[in-house]
């Protein structure tokens, strides 16, 4: 199975050690945050990793070809232009045959069932499929009583996308955790959308916000998980006990 691990990002919360290094390689318990989520993407049987890099590429690329985690691993690379997360993915696709692939941001770490993500993406037939849960976030997904993606909340500035969003009976709140599975026509649909926008890079939210009518979007609620997540700067230091709680669930 193929998995993408999002890896370019600038890491800006993450000052001053993002002065200097990848938000990539952050030690969380003198283990780089990209080998714990290789390791997780292993365990869980996703063998075959593309790793998008863009600040300090060179030091992720010299951190991949200096250790062998087991898996087969492809370099994309943004070292020219930052594509955000959109445009890094559809850049990245050359690598991804005519398979689904998991994309995991590589600020988290969690105790989902990856295998089962990939399972009911398969079996529900979708194009996309987002892990979603109920755990406290100030930004939120909103679905439909049927399921369907149909807008996005920032609890803090009350924004809604689209803006002229109105709620109905039914509609859920859920927070997105960075994990999502697409599949083969969602990256057709991501060329498109690129091609017509005139836009190279762009947020793969938007995308999903654009609610692409030739595809289909279903999620994976999960409830009461153990998120790991290092892009926030407090999240370090809660960082041992979580990890405890993930190893203890191993």
């Amino acid at each position: 199975m193929k998995a993408m691990i999002l890896a370019a990002g600038l890491g800006t919360r993450l000052k001053p050690w993002t002065l200097e290094h990848p938000k990539a390689l952050v030690p969380v318990e003198g283990v780089p945050m990209l080998e714990r989520v290789i390791k997780k993407l292993k365990k869980e049987g996703l063998d075959d990793v593309t790793v998008n890099v863009h600040h300090f590429s060179d030091q992720i690329i010299d951190f991949l070809k200096g250790n062998d985690f087991g898996v087969r691993v492809h370099i994309s690379d943004e070292s020219e232009e930052l594509l955000d997360t959109g445009g890094g993915i559809l850049l990245a696709s050359k690598f991804f045959g005519d398979q689904p692939v998991l994309v995991h941001n590589v600020d988290i770490l969690s105790n989902t069932d990856l295998r089962a993500l990939m399972e009911v993406h398969n079996s529900d037939g979708n194009d996309i499929t987002l892990l979603t849960s109920n755990r406290d976030s100030s930004r939120k997904l909103i679905f439909d009583k049927e399921g369907k993606l149909c807008g996005w909340h920032n609890l803090n500035s009350n924004e809604f996308k689209p803006a002229n969003y109105i709620p109905e009976g039914g509609d859920v709140e859920e927070a997105f955790s960075g994990i999502y599975v697409i599949g083969p026509r969602s990256v057709d649909a991501l060329a498109r959308y690129s091609r017509d926008r005139n836009c190279r890079a762009f947020p793969i939210m938007d995308f999903f916000l654009s609610f692409p009518p030739d595809l289909k979007i279903g999620r994976v609620k999960v409830d009461n998980p153990v998120i790991l997540d290092i892009g926030k700067p407090d999240a370090l230091a809660k960082a041992p006990m979580l990890l405890n709680k993930l190893n203890n669930m191993a």
